[in-house]
């Protein structure tokens, strides 16, 4: 498989043009976040990536993991892995430096998990839910449990998971069955869940479950679940592990793809009296509680498709760049055999693929940024503006980020061909890898059904309507620069972008309190008109940050090939956000005909 590099060039350019690093930076907490501290983090954890994760990504799904009795053998090489990655202190980038963490920004964060996800999607889900539980504790946590606990999982010694799923229980909570009776202090949990993602393993020597299970005296429904805190091994008073709790591994699933990640069967009270837990916040408010965990995971999955994106491009493009096939008009006007990235549909796709990475790259920095202001900002009011843009971007960005990071890892294995069909060629693994984040975490579907209703349709439209605003402020700049060719046209195409986009909120705002089972057949559509609409507008951006600096003096190949991505995303993406439009708007017709018995 091609060596994996991390790109930090356009890394270091959507931090600091489009995500604003300097400002995020200024925030109050943020004082060490230096642009020289920031980007020496960055270098670091590319090495670790390309030296040592990257190399193991083709061996994590060749070997898998295996389960002999009730413990997990992960593949050759990942326990080691994530020993270097805990010495490292990798895992604490973004938390309180209360208990261990470095205090940086999520912005920083969550580039450095573009980098672990793209050298090794397998491995970098375990820290990924490390970190959303670490997020969970440290929001609803008691002073008792964060006091145990933090520590360990903020230094990556003890790992997290997330327990949600039972077989009768997929997206719909309400039927979870796993249960929690008092006893004492704690309670005692009994059920099983599936799916349950480093369930277990022989990383570390603890691992703390978050746990959604059904009250005592709780109502039906979701109203009556609870959050839990499950530990693999009880931690005595001083620190120290004692006794095995009552938690078993039952079976690993055999999954298309990440088969060094073990996806486990979980069987909680099967000895005994149940697995002991500690109760997260109050009772019936685990659903609450645990969409912050949810929301953390579900911008990280975003991240996971721009880092596999990335990979599956670097490895197209070196491939392509190698394969002779065919020839080509020579400077001569005579034909010579030529590598195929220098055919017109092969450079079509590498530049695609590109093109779309960087622009899933854009809107989920931009994100990130947005979320650390709405933590930080000393206003409160720009606080909550930014807390808006967050809760509509988070879907957005795990819906659009895996869709794009699918397709783009479809594209690379149609860029080698035949050859890409073969496993040898490491293409298909992207593929199967990535394919799965468009399903947990809530499905894009369902992604799309809380953007139109919860973030779009409830409040008005009003936090769609303020990032339009900014869209139509940066069109006006781009304005300016008419004889720019590039510029001129990405700002036509975006004006059209920005008017369709106008349109189908306008409709979602209208349609949605009488017809919501109608609005909800363009979901969908809607959510891609929104994340192609913001992605094309940062790319915008950057061919405007890009031209400033090349017309400055700055002679930069970087800085002329962002022009040609960005004037690409306009010309073969963004143009078809009318269409999109029209789609929100009229194709929902077909999808509501109630007098056909077929679905």
């Amino acid at each position: 498989m091609t060596a994996y590099q991390a790109p930090l060039d356009d890394m270091r350019f959507v931090l600091r043009e489009l995500a604003g690093l300097d400002d995020v930076s200024a925030l109050p907490g943020f004082a060490d976040a230096t642009p020289d501290l920031i980007d020496a983090i960055l270098v670091e954890a590319g090495k670790l990536a390309s030296d040592v994760l990257a190399p193991l990504n083709p061996v994590g799904d060749r070997e898998g993991c295996v389960l002999e009795n009730g413990a997990v053998r992960t593949p050759k090489g990942f326990a080691e892995a994530y020993a270097q990655f805990v010495e490292g202190g990798w895992n604490g980038v973004p938390f309180d430096p209360e208990y261990g963490g470095m205090g940086l920004p999520m912005l920083v964060a969550g580039a450095t998990f573009e980098i672990w996800q793209g050298a090794n999607m397998g491995f970098a889900i375990c820290p990924t839910l490390t970190q959303a539980a670490v997020e969970l504790l440290s929001t609803h946590g008691s002073d008792e449990l964060r006091a145990i606990f933090m520590n360990k999982l903020v230094s990556g010694e003890w790992t997290g998971t997330m327990n949600l799923t039972e077989s009768q229980a997929g997206s719909d909570l309400s039927q979870v069955r796993t249960r929690a009776v008092h006893d004492g202090a704690q309670y005692r949990i009994t059920g099983q869940k599936i799916f349950i993602t480093y369930g277990e393993h022989d990383y570390t020597d603890n691992i703390i479950h978050m746990v959604l299970a059904r009250s005592p005296d709780g109502p039906e429904g979701v109203k009556g679940l609870s959050l839990y805190v499950v530990p693999k091994f009880l931690v005595r008073d001083d620190g120290g592990l004692g006794d095995r709790n009552d938690i078993r591994c039952l079976s690993l699933e055999h999954k298309m793809g990440i088969h060094a990640s073990p996806t486990c069967v979980l069987a909680f009270g099967e000895a005994g009296d149940g697995a002991i837990g500690y109760l997260v916040g109050e009772e019936n408010h685990g659903l609450q509680y645990m969409f912050t965990m949810m929301n953390n995971a579900r911008l990280a999955i975003g991240i996971e498709g721009v880092g596999v994106s990335e990979h599956a491009y670097q490895h197209a493009l070196a491939y392509a760049s190698e394969r002779i096939q065919g020839q080509v008009s020579g400077p001569d006007g005579e034909w010579v055999p030529a590598t195929i990235d220098r055919h017109p549909d092969v450079r079509r796709m590498l530049l695609s693929m590109r093109a779309r990475t960087e622009a899933i790259r854009a809107v989920a920095y931009y994100t990130g940024a947005a979320l650390d202001i709405a933590r930080h900002h000393p206003d409160t009011d720009v606080r909550a503006q930014k807390q808006a843009l967050v809760d509509m971007l988070i879907p957005v960005v795990k819906a659009w980020s895996t869709d794009t990071g699918i397709d783009v890892a479809n594209t690379a294995v149609q860029v080698f061909g035949g050859a890409g069909y073969i496993e040898e060629s490491g293409a298909p693994q992207f593929l199967r890898d990535v394919r799965i984040t468009a399903i947990y975490e809530g499905t894009n579907g369902i992604q799309a059904l809380d953007l139109v209703g919860r973030k779009v349709a409830r409040n008005g439209g009003a936090a769609a309507r303020a990032l339009m605003a900014d869209m139509r402020s940066l069109n006006v700049d781009l304005s300016k620069h008419s004889g720019v060719e590039d510029l001129s046209v990405i700002q036509s195409i975006l004006k059209k972008a920005i008017d369709a986009l106008e349109e189908a909120t306008a409709w979602i705002v209208d349609t949605y309190p009488e017809h919501p089972d109608t609005v909800a057949a363009s979901a969908a559509a809607y959510l891609e008109l929104m994340a192609t609409t913001t992605g094309g507008w940062l790319m915008a951006r950057a061919a405007l940050a890009a031209h400033r600096r090349l017309d400055g003096g700055e002679n930069s190949p970087f800085l002329r090939e962002k022009m040609r991505s960005s004037r690409f995303f306009a010309d073969q993406i963004l143009v078809r956000a009318p269409v999109l439009s029209a789609t929100v708007i009229r194709g929902w017709a077909a999808v509501m005909r109630t007098d056909d018995t077929a679905p």
